[in-house]
């Protein structure tokens, strides 16, 4: 075993606290936030073991979960898909001309390009 590797080798957690493992080192059973959703799961339990590696600006870290504990993803109930959608259309209405364009309005402008630029709607 290599000296990085060794250094981020912790399986009892004794070192840093949890479980600790080297860059592909983990072993079966744990996944990331991003691997659970992929498979259509969401973690429902803290943190059970992460992995370290040396990155740029010094060490990184990756939090795991265990897959058997983790549950089905929620999905969005019908009013929360029209609420998100009604809230994507506002950001793209012009609050002074009233036109719903192609594009969201820039914030810092608080109207659509054409207003701002003082041309016919």
């Amino acid at each position: 075993m290599s000296r990085i590797r060794a250094a981020y080798w912790d399986p009892d957690g004794t070192r840093y606290g949890i479980p600790t493992f080297w860059w592909r080192g983990a072993p079966a059973g744990y996944a990331t936030r991003r691997q659970l959703r992929a498979a259509g799961l969401r973690p429902a339990q803290p943190i059970a073991a992460q992995v370290l590696w040396r990155g740029i600006g010094g060490t990184r870290a990756a939090y795991l979960y265990r897959v058997d504990l983790a549950r089905p993803k929620r999905t969005a109930t019908p009013a929360q898909l029209r609420a998100v959608r009604a809230a994507l259309t506002a950001r793209r209405t012009c609050r002074v001309c009233g036109v719903t364009r192609s594009y969201y309005i820039p914030r810092s402008l608080g109207e659509c390009l054409t207003c701002f630029e003082g041309g016919p709607s």
